[in-house]
């Protein structure tokens, strides 16, 4: 298994699907990171050559944001809407969809289980 950005990465598969392994690289960034490494996309992992991993590893490294360092900016994203008390940091805070959702049903995912409420016991005063 090869090791770029801190992440070991399958071996057995295609590169272009390899580097999806790493938080913050889709289909999308992984095609333009071999195009630039002169790499062919289509080739296995297992059959790269040192060289051919160093150059992906320092286009990664230099020009993008991934994993721990991005998982600490989006937390820090998050932090500062809650500071200063936006609406979607309140919605953050709340645990409740953030970008617009309806939440009358459909939410469960936010908000987690249900959790039943009792419902009017009948008052026996109706004889």
């Amino acid at each position: 298994m090869a090791r770029i950005a801190g992440v070991e990465i399958p071996a057995n598969k295609r590169v272009v699907i390899s580097l999806m392994y790493i938080y913050g690289v889709g289909k999308t960034l992984s095609r333009k990171v071999l195009k630039e490494a002169n790499i062919d996309e289509s080739i296995r992992v297992k059959n790269l050559n040192e060289d051919q991993l160093g150059r992906i590893n320092n286009i990664i490294d230099k020009h993008f944001v991934v994993e721990g360092a991005l998982r600490r900016q989006i937390g820090q994203n998050i932090q500062r809407l809650k500071d200063i008390g936006s609406y979607r940091g309140l919605r953050h805070r709340k645990g409740l969809p953030v970008r617009g959702q309806r939440t009358r049903t459909n939410a469960r995912t936010r908000k987690g289980p249900r959790k039943t409420v009792a419902g009017k016991k009948m008052s026996l005063a109706k004889t």
